[in-house]
């Protein structure tokens, strides 16, 4: 008898183990992906002004004193949460980085002086998270070359205090000369900075910045370590004023009777289009028994199921 039972067992099995595997429901979409944190705004940041905060850095030591630099790109809280999370693993904001062309700073060290941004959410002026270059196609060592000959580069800081936690990313793009010149930025370099960022992110696209405007959008993809981003852009303006007062390097980078930036932000949204294929193992590692039919039963209800399986496949 015993037998027969291990016989119909073994015809049975392989049935079971698709019932147990198999749903055909699927499993629902997570619902926080998409969502922005409660309170932020549809844009995907809070306005720093509107809290005792500005779209202007704080530069130590400028002549004359109290000059900034503009925070002209922000990654927006609309962006995938897995994107605004600062790590390279699991296709976070550094990896997307490096999808552009960017990555942390030469052999892990910083150079230059730090600058601080007040973010209105209530943590006050704080330091840059830290300051990404252009790694000329070798993330390894690549932004040494950077450091070295000059080229774009950027400071960002997260929207993480508990008066405006957005989670957005504000970054301050300028494109500054080699080292050699003390790293001063090239004419029309904030803009051009923003703009050859913006081309970068959406599949290396040119963006003309005489001409990009407050209606001017741009969107494409780029890929790194298995993951591809979508990246949508849309240039607004009122943000930043169209000035060269109180713009750090305002003599060398306004050029030909224009101001030294042009009062446009480029507000970035990045999705994770594709991941990495997960590793699947083979069958032969695994069990013939359905994985999840036996794993919570006590020993004794499993040998009774056993038992009495092959009669319910005889019905």
């Amino acid at each position: 008898m015993a037998s027969i039972s291990l016989f119909f067992l073994l015809l049975c099995v392989p049935n079971l183990s698709v019932a147990s595997s198999y749903d055909p429901r699927g499993h629902p979409p997570s619902p926080h992906r998409h969502l922005l944190p409660r309170g932020v705004p549809p844009q995907g940041f809070y306005l720093p002004t509107s809290n005792g905060g500005a779209m202007l850095t704080i530069v130590p030591d400028t002549y004359p004193a109290g000059l900034g630099e503009p925070l002209n790109g922000i990654i927006t809280a609309n962006s995938d949460s897995d994107v605004l999370v600062d790590q390279e693993i699991n296709g976070g904001l550094r990896n997307y980085f490096q999808a552009v062309g960017f990555s942390s700073e030469c052999l892990g060290q910083h150079s230059g002086s730090d600058q601080g941004a007040n973010l209105g959410d209530g943590n006050g002026v704080k330091n840059e998270t830290a300051v990404i270059r252009w790694d000329y196609g070798d993330p390894a060592f690549g932004t040494c070359t950077e450091t070295i000959q000059g080229g774009n580069h950027f400071r960002y800081w997260v929207q993480n205090g508990n008066q405006a936690n957005s989670g957005a990313i504000f970054m301050g793009l300028s494109y500054e000369l080699p080292i050699a010149l003390q790293h001063d930025i090239i004419p029309n370099g904030y803009n051009l900075a923003r703009d050859w960022f913006v081309g970068n992110a959406t599949g290396g696209q040119f963006v003309n910045t005489s001409t990009v405007s407050n209606t001017s959008t741009f969107s494409g993809s780029v890929s790194s370590q298995g993951y591809t981003y979508q990246t949508d852009v849309q240039y607004v303006s009122g943000l930043l004023q169209n000035t060269s007062n109180g713009i750090n390097h305002y003599l060398s980078v306004g050029v030909d009777g224009k101001n030294a930036i042009d009062g446009l932000v480029a507000l970035i949204q990045v999705k994770i289009t594709a991941k990495p294929a997960t590793t699947t193992k083979s069958s032969a590692n695994h069990s013939s028994l359905p994985p999840r039919l036996f794993r919570h039963l006590p020993p004794v209800l499993a040998l009774a199921a056993l038992l009495t399986f092959p009669l319910l496949c005889l019905l």
